[in-house]
C-alpha cells in the first residue's frame, strides 16, 4: 500500500471522544490525526451542556462529596441492569476517573468544577445521589485561542449576550423568584459588562468544553484535519490498518500504525436509518445534532463483521421546533409549575419533569398505543409566563409573532379557545387542567408522580410545597407544538472494555475501537445522569488509546530486543 499519510492513531470525529482521542494519543508519545467530516470542529459536544457524568472524580472529591466506587457500581447495577456487560459498566466506573485526572496533570486546560445539586437522573435508585456527580467545565475565553475558534462549532441557542454555566442558568431561572436567582442575574449581568469592557469572549457549557480539547490538543502538537470523510476501512491480515478518506475532492489512504478509533456521532441525520431502525414516527428534522451525523461507519463496520446494538433507542429530547425550522430542546422547561404537557385527546399521559430521555420513550410508546402523542402539546399560563424563562425567551417576555404567524404557539384567553385552536375535545382538556389544579393544591401528582424525584425538582420552584405543580389558572393560556426529538442516537458498533469493536461470535476486529454515538451505548436504554454521554465518549477514548500506547511500547521493547 502507498500511503498518502501515515499515523499512529487516526481518530474519526472531533467531538469531545474524538479530541479527547487524539490528545491522549499525543501525551501517551503517539503521532495522532483527528478527522472531521464537516468544515467545523466540535461535533454535538459543542452544542451540549458539556456536563460529564463520571462517579467518583476527583473534582467530585475536591468539593466534598462523598460517593465511591460501590455506590456508583450499585447506580448503575439499578439503572443499566443486565443490558449492558459487567466488565463494561466496571471500566467507566474505574477508567473514567482516571481519564479526568490523567488530562488534568497533562494539560493546562481541562478544568472542571462540580455542578453542585445537578442530580443523578434516578436519584432514588440504589445508589443514586440527589446532590448530583455531574462535573462542567469552567468558563473559558475563546480570545486564548486566536484562530482555532474560526472553525469551532458554536451554540445556535441565543442566550441574549450572557454567558453562563448549567449551574447558574438552574439559578438564574428563579431571577422572579428567589434572591439566589436576582443576585445570579446581578452576576451575569456584571460578566456581560466585564466582557465588553476587556475584549473577553467568554464561553461556558458544551463550547467551553470543546474549546478546552482543542486547545490542548493544539499545545500538544495533534493533528485536525476539516472537511475529510471516512470513506472505508483498509484491511490487510484481518486488521484494520488504515483508511480511505476523501479531502477536498481528492481520496487519500491514511495508514493508522496501532489503530483507528471511532469517535463520531451516530445516524440522527439519516432519515432511511431512521426509519430502519427508530420507532416511527420519526424525523431527522427533529434531531438537534450538527448535519454531519448520518451514520457513515455503519455499512462499513458491517462489511468487515462488526456488530450493533441498541439502534432502535435515541437520547431523547423533547423539542418545539422554531420557524427556522430549528428544535429547541425543553430541559428546564418540563420542570416549572403552572404548566403541562397533553396529547392530542388533551389528556396527561406521563410525568411532565422526568429526565428527557425516559420524557421521549414514554411519548412514542404513548404513540404506539393510541396514535395521539407525536407531536403533543405542552401548555403554560401567563402564570409561569411571567415567572420563569421559557423556549429562551426571559420571564414576561412575548414570543416572537413568527411563532403564531408559523402556528408553532397557540394562545386563548379560555380553555374552550384553546382546546378549539388545538383541535383536542373540549371537554378532555376542561377534565384535564381540573384534575391537574387538584394536585396542584394538594401538593401530590396521583397520576404520575411529578415532583416525587430530586432530579424533578431541581428544575422546579423551591418557592412552592411542590416545586413542580401550581394551579393552572390564568390567562392568557398557551400551547405549543412538542416533538419526540433527539440529541443523538444511541445505537452503534458494540465494543469490549477495552473499546475494541467486536464480531458478533465475541471475537475483536484487530486495529478498530470505537467511543461515542457511533457506539452502543454503554448506558443502555437508560441515562444515569447529565453527562452521561460525554463521560463515556470521553472515558472510552481514553481507553483505547492507553491501549494502543501499550501494544506500541511492547512492539518497541520487542524491536530492541531483536537489535
Amino acid at each position: 500500500m502507498n500511503w498518502d499519510a501515515s499515523y499512529d492513531v487516526v481518530v474519526v470525529g472531533s467531538g469531545a471522544a474524538g479530541l479527547t482521542a487524539g490528545l491522549t494519543a499525543k501525551l501517551q508519545g503517539m503521532k495522532s490525526l483527528v478527522i472531521e467530516k464537516t468544515d467545523r470542529y466540535g461535533g454535538a459536544s459543542a452544542l451540549s451542556g458539556g456536563a460529564l457524568w463520571i462517579p467518583n472524580n476527583h473534582v467530585m472529591k475536591g468539593a466534598g462529596v462523598p460517593d465511591t466506587h460501590q455506590q456508583a457500581r450499585s447506580y448503575l447495577d439499578s439503572t443499566i441492569g443486565e443490558r449492558v456487560p459487567a466488565p463494561l459498566k466496571e471500566a467507566y466506573i474505574t477508567r473514567g476517573p482516571e481519564m479526568l485526572k490523567f488530562l488534568y496533570n497533562h494539560t493546562n486546560h481541562m478544568r472542571f468544577q462540580y455542578a453542585a445539586g445537578y442530580s443523578d437522573y434516578y436519584p432514588e435508585k440504589p445508589g443514586g445521589f440527589a446532590q448530583g456527580r455531574s462535573i462542567e467545565p469552567l468558563l473559558f475565553d475563546v480570545k486564548k485561542m486566536g484562530t482555532l475558534v474560526d472553525t469551532m462549532r458554536r451554540s445556535t441557542m441565543s442566550t441574549k449576550g450572557f454567558t453562563m454555566n448549567s449551574c447558574e442558568f438552574h439559578k438564574v431561572n428563579m431571577m422572579r423568584r428567589t434572591m439566589i436567582g436576582k443576585t445570579t442575574a446581578l452576576k451575569l449581568g456584571a460578566r456581560l459588562l466585564k466582557s465588553k469592557v476587556t475584549g473577553s469572549q467568554p464561553v461556558a457549557l458544551g463550547e467551553a468544553l470543546i474549546a478546552r480539547l482543542r486547545m490542548s490538543l493544539a499545545e500538544a502538537n495533534g493533528e485536525l484535519w476539516l472537511s475529510t470523510a471516512f470513506k472505508d476501512f483498509i484491511v490487510e491480515n484481518n486488521r484494520v490498518v488504515g483508511l480511505l478518506v476523501e479531502r477536498q475532492g481528492l481520496e487519500l489512504h491514511i495508514e493508522a500504525k496501532q489503530g483507528v478509533i471511532l469517535s463520531s456521532g451516530g445516524f440522527s441525520h439519516n432519515q432511511a436509518y431512521r426509519e430502519k431502525y427508530l420507532p416511527g414516527p420519526t424525523d431527522a428534522k427533529w434531531t438537534s445534532t450538527p448535519e454531519g451525523q448520518t451514520g457513515d461507519i455503519i455499512e462499513p463496520g458491517l462489511r468487515i463483521g462488526a456488530t450493533l446494538d441498541l439502534m432502535d433507542k435515541v437520547w431523547g429530547a423533547p423539542s418545539v421546533i422554531d420557524p427556522n425550522g430549528q428544535p429547541f430542546f425543553l430541559v428546564a422547561e418540563r420542570g416549572v409549575p403552572n404548566m403541562m404537557v397533553v396529547d392530542n385527546e388533551g389528556k396527561r399521559y406521563l410525568n411532565e419533569a422526568a429526565p428527557y430521555h425516559e420524557f421521549v420513550d414514554n411519548m412514542q410508546a404513548h404513540h404506539t398505543e393510541t396514535h395521539e402523542a407525536v407531536p403533543s402539546w405542552i401548555l403554560i399560563d401567563a402564570t409561569a409566563k411571567s415567572r420563569y424563562i421559557f423556549t429562551g425567551l426571559f420571564p414576561g417576555q412575548a414570543f416572537p409573532k413568527s411563532w403564531f404567524e408559523r402556528g408553532i404557539v397557540k394562545s386563548a384567553h379560555t380553555l374552550e379557545e384553546l382546546a378549539q385552536q388545538m383541535a383536542v375535545p373540549t371537554n378532555n382538556l376542561i377534565e384535564t387542567v381540573a384534575r391537574f389544579n387538584a394536585f396542584a393544591l394538594t401538593g401530590c401528582d396521583d397520576d404520575f408522580h411529578r415532583g416525587d424525584s430530586a432530579y424533578d425538582n431541581y428544575y422546579g420552584d423551591p418557592t412552592l410545597k411542590n416545586p413542580n405543580l401550581a394551579e393552572f389558572t390564568k390567562a392568557p393560556y398557551y400551547a405549543l407544538r412538542l416533538y419526540p426529538g433527539d440529541i443523538g442516537t444511541k445505537g452503534g458498533l458494540v465494543v469490549d472494555e477495552q473499546a475494541r469493536v467486536v464480531k458478533a461470535d465475541g471475537t475483536r476486529i484487530e486495529g478498530l475501537y470505537a467511543s461515542g454515538n457511533c457506539s452502543a451505548s454503554i448506558m443502555g436504554e437508560t441515562y444515569p445522569g447529565p453527562g452521561a454521554t460525554l463521560g463515556p465518549g470521553m472515558t472510552f477514548s481514553y481507553i483505547a488509546t492507553l491501549h494502543m500506547a501499550k501494544a506500541s511500547k511492547k512492539q518497541q521493547r520487542a524491536t530492541l530486543l531483536k537489535v
